[in-house]
């Protein structure tokens, strides 16, 4: 490593650790470099002659730029998984009775405690996918939850308040007409031909226009790409987002749209198998790093498990992490055996 890169890899990691620009005095007394400060400056102007290094004009000190975070991405970057986080994914899938939205949702929540980022997965456009089926299940004689199932074996319930008036086995009788009709059409077609059945549907739905919103209002839900977000809490903890209420803002919108970050991701450059956008200031986009890893699940071949934070991220951390979860969700969903024997001593150590 050339004493050029040394300084990269140590502004990036202290800037990493601190939020902080850093200067020629700092990496000298923390790093107990053998140069001199001049030297160490020297070689930070060149760095930011490069593009690689920004100047904080309200200090002497220099913080990575979007090319700085990629290039110590590509050329610098050390990064292990956490024991912790190996163990608690190998202990979450080894019980095989969790179904796969379990399993996907507990192992985005290992991943973000486990990195402090927001993790995501993303699914196929919802062009792709029909409606399987619509059933409806009575709770009892004042509820009832309706189940839907897509072509791609995505499940969604809403549970109802039935009104008094209303009869479980009229709301039975609707919801079974409504499947007849429904089962097969596009899910982004859903809410349109649902509005076309309505004056058809009045005699069976009568005094159920409750029950018929609320229907409608979960097959909107659908008709969006497939995403669920986790770890927002620890996310939101990171220096970047607690005090400017903007970049919080922000980000939750990025994270609360799947077009947004499916574009965003499409622009990303590959690195160990995993995709990584940063987002740069003079573009105008928010402090924001997206990585992701492609995921294969059932049904949905083409997800993406990812991870949303600051550009200030923990990219080593972040994409070991992201890379180790992806393989692995990759093996358990393809019920494969490949890396069993790492499976089998992580799990050694972790007793």
């Amino acid at each position: 490593m050339t004493r050029r890169d040394e300084i990269l890899k140590l502004i990036v990691e202290h800037f990493i650790k601190t939020a902080k620009p850093v200067s020629s005095k700092t990496l000298q007394e923390e790093y107990n470099l053998d140069v001199s400060t001049a030297t160490i400056r020297n070689e930070m102007n060149a760095l930011e002659k490069d593009g690689l290094l920004e100047k904080d004009f309200a200090s002497s000190g220099r913080a990575p730029s979007s090319a700085g975070y990629r290039y110590y991405i590509d050329n610098l970057r050390n990064g292990e998984v956490d024991g912790g986080a190996k163990h608690a994914l190998q202990v979450l899938l080894s019980n095989k009775t969790k179904s796969v939205e379990e399993v996907l949702r507990e192992s985005c929540q290992i991943l973000s405690s486990m990195t402090s980022l927001a993790s995501v997965v993303l699914g196929k456009k919802v062009t792709e996918e029909t409606l399987a089926s619509m059933s409806i299940v009575p709770l009892n004689g004042h509820s009832a939850s309706a189940i839907f199932v897509t072509s791609q074996g995505y499940v969604e319930n809403k549970t109802f308040l039935i009104d008094e008036s209303l009869k479980v086995e009229d709301v039975v009788r609707g919801v079974k007409l409504l499947n007849e009709r429904l089962a097969g059409t596009p899910i982004s077609q859903i809410c349109e031909k649902m509005e076309s059945l309505r004056p058809i549907l009045h005699e069976y739905m009568v005094g159920q226009e409750i029950i018929y919103d609320a229907i409608l209002g979960a097959f909107a839900r659908f008709a969006t790409e497939r995403m669920a977000s986790y770890g927002k809490e620890e996310l939101l903890s990171q220096p970047e987002f607690q005090n400017d209420a903007q970049k919080v803002r922000e980000i939750l919108a990025l994270l609360d749209d799947p077009e947004r970050l499916k574009k965003a991701l499409a622009s990303g450059e590959s690195s160990d198998g995993v995709s990584v956008r940063i987002s740069r200031k003079e573009d105008g986009n928010p402090d924001v790093a997206i990585i992701s890893a492609e995921v294969n699940l059932p049904g949905d071949a083409d997800a993406a498990l990812t991870l949303v934070g600051p550009t200030r991220m923990d990219y080593g951390k972040a994409v070991s992490t992201l890379k180790y979860f992806a393989d692995a969700l990759d093996r358990y969903f393809k019920g494969g055996e490949k890396g069993k024997e790492e499976d089998d001593e992580t799990r050694k150590k972790g007793q």
